[in-house]
């Protein structure tokens, strides 16, 4: 009874764990997350070469936004950040970690199964974590992306925070308003976790495998990090930017978008306005962020996890 009692109170910290493992992450890379949704919003169904590009490139739009903004301009929506990376890492890796712990993830031969891995990762964990975080993602996006007019992309809406632009929402358009677009979430979850954390456990497998892992366990925790943190920024890139474009266009009387019915009708009008190119707005910072990002937070969970067992 008291190992099962202990089993218990272990998987349930490891959704709290994971949770705070994603907030010193968060506060690192947000600056690079300002950067991405105003690259991501630039020349916003306008074909390449027919308007003026504001941010050209990662650090221009650094440079623009500390011009513009100040230096705290480099930091808007961080609440709103804070809330949903705490919201879907403590659900996608805790649901993960307790899959993994329960044996649901392995084949018959006690191996790995990459498919089960997906489906507990990103078909439950990823899409339950990013759906119930998809508010604060919608507010981040909408915070992110207004600034003074000199520098404005994408539909302007002026918050003077997390929770205003919280009650804003709800009161024009209720608790539907709030999950606006929350379909969206799915497909980036499906891909962006699954790239993640499909590519983190067999690397660290492979390393030990063949004695190529370091001596140290935050080495080890770093470099598979760094490597799931960079394929996941491939994969994320084109669900990445129609969430983005669904969470900032303007509204009609109804509270549904002038510009996009859904993700297949703005991923149509992407493609065939903005072309490929449009579909990886921004890829140098989501690359920039993400792969940090995920190194990060995997980093941290694997030592708070490591020193809880101690």
């Amino acid at each position: 009874m008291e190992s099962a009692a202990k089993l218990k109170e272990i998987r349930l910290s490891n959704f709290v764990i994971a949770g705070f493992a994603s907030i010193g992450a968060t506060v690192v890379t947000n600056p690079i997350e300002v950067i991405k949704t105003r690259l991501q919003l630039q020349g916003e169904l306008a074909k390449r070469g027919t308007y003026t590009e504001k941010y050209r490139g990662t650090i221009h739009g650094f440079i623009q936004v500390a011009k513009h903004d100040g230096i705290r301009g480099l930091q808007k929506g961080l609440s709103a950040a804070l809330g949903f990376q705490f919201t879907i890492n403590s659900l996608r890796l805790g649901i993960f970690d307790t899959a993994t712990g329960l044996g649901w993830t392995k084949k018959r031969n006690g191996n790995e199964s990459v498919l089960k891995t997906w489906f507990y990762d990103s078909g439950v964990g990823g899409c339950v974590g990013s759906c119930a975080g998809s508010p604060f993602f919608l507010v981040k996006t909408q915070l992110q992306s207004f600034t003074k007019s000199e520098i404005a992309v994408g539909y302007q809406r002026e918050h003077s925070g997390l929770m205003e632009a919280f009650r804003k929402i709800y009161n024009a358009n209720g608790i539907r308003g709030l999950y606006r677009g929350v379909i969206g979430n799915i497909p980036r979850a499906a891909l962006g976790s699954g790239a993640q954390l499909a590519t983190f456990g067999p690397t660290k497998d492979f390393l030990y495998r063949n004695n190529l892992n370091f001596s140290n366990s935050t080495y080890n925790s770093f470099l598979c990090g760094l490597i799931a943190g960079s394929m996941m920024a491939v994969a994320i890139t084109p669900p990445d930017i129609i969430l983005t474009r669904l969470y900032n266009q303007p509204l009609d009387d109804a509270g549904k978008g002038k510009y996009y019915r859904g993700v297949s009708d703005c991923f149509l009008k992407v493609f065939r306005t903005e072309g490929l190119h449009g579909l990886y707005k921004g890829f140098w910072p989501t690359y920039y962020r993400i792969a940090p990002h995920s190194t990060l937070v995997l980093l941290f969970y694997d030592e708070m996890k490591f020193i809880r067992d101690k």
